[in-house]
């Protein structure tokens, strides 16, 4: 049976394939895009209400780097075992078949590569990489991980384990928990994300910055766009009068702002895009 939101849905999207048709697009995507796999949002409907540990926190206090380490090592299993899901698919496709002229994410899961992606500017780093905050060493998360256990045989992660969105798991205790340290130096170890409170690198964010320059369209799937660097980015494709396709579900800031704005799921809208835009 056909129903008002199916009539709703397929002519917004016929809306945006037409605003979007022969144009190379630009895609910024948040962690709306990553709820199909399992990983929840910040801010999204139904979202629990969330304190996630400041830059401030985190380097200027053991006790909170414990804490840290604890609940991202209890998650990182069931975080790093994610899969892509049919958003990510879309967008793959839509970069393999010439339409997708590369993607920016504030997500820090690594979905979008497993996806197949190859033009992916990840804004706010990667839960992939660790690194030394004293000599720069770079360690691949995986590795830390079997340190984490060698250290801490004691460790092991609850059933039924809630993820939070950046793969953390609020922890019961933090006691007798060795943090881990660079092998190198001893120095202290940071997941290569920004944290709350941090600035996105500059040559990075130039680097988003280009993607959309050279682009003739800009959508944006999965945020809510209360973080700024978002909200710059889609007033860069404003200014050159780019149309801009936003897909969340519920408001954002920039709903005015849209050439067109869907209201549903990204995973479906994404794929029913990839489908009837026309290959470049």
């Amino acid at each position: 049976m056909v129903t008002d939101r199916d009539d709703t849905l397929t002519e917004s999207v016929a809306r945006a394939v037409e605003a979007l048709a022969g144009r190379s697009i630009a895609v910024l995507t948040g962690a709306g895009v990553s709820t199909d796999s399992g990983i929840p949002d910040y801010r999204g409907q139904g979202a629990p209400v969330r304190r996630p540990m400041t830059v401030d926190q985190f380097l200027g206090s053991d006790a909170a780097r414990r804490r840290y380490w604890v609940g991202s090592h209890l998650g990182w299993n069931a975080f790093a075992a994610a899969s892509p899901n049919a958003g990510h698919v879309a967008l793959a496709t839509l970069e393999e078949r010439g339409i997708a002229s590369g993607l920016i994410t504030q997500n820090v899961d690594g979905l979008h590569v497993k996806a197949g992606s190859r033009r992916v500017v990840e804004l706010h780093g990667t839960m992939r990489r660790v690194f030394c905050t004293r000599c720069g060493q770079v360690f691949d998360r995986r590795d830390l991980a079997e340190r984490v256990e060698a250290d801490n045989p004691w460790m092991t992660a609850p059933e039924n384990i809630k993820l939070g969105p950046d793969g953390d798991v609020l922890p019961e205790s933090t006691d007798g928990f060795r943090v881990p340290a660079c092998s190198v130096c001893e120095g202290m170890l940071k997941p290569d994300v920004v944290f709350f409170g941090e600035y996105i690198p500059v040559e990075k964010f130039r680097e988003a910055e280009q993607l959309v320059h050279s682009s003739e369209a800009l959508i944006v799937a999965g945020s809510s766009l209360v973080v700024n660097s978002g909200i710059r980015l889609l007033e860069r494709a404003r200014r050159r009068r780019l149309p801009v396709v936003i897909i969340n579900r519920g408001e954002t800031r920039a709903d005015a702002r849209a050439t067109v704005k869907i209201d549903a799921g990204t995973s479906e809208v994404l794929g029913m895009l990839a489908d009837a835009l026309p290959a470049r």
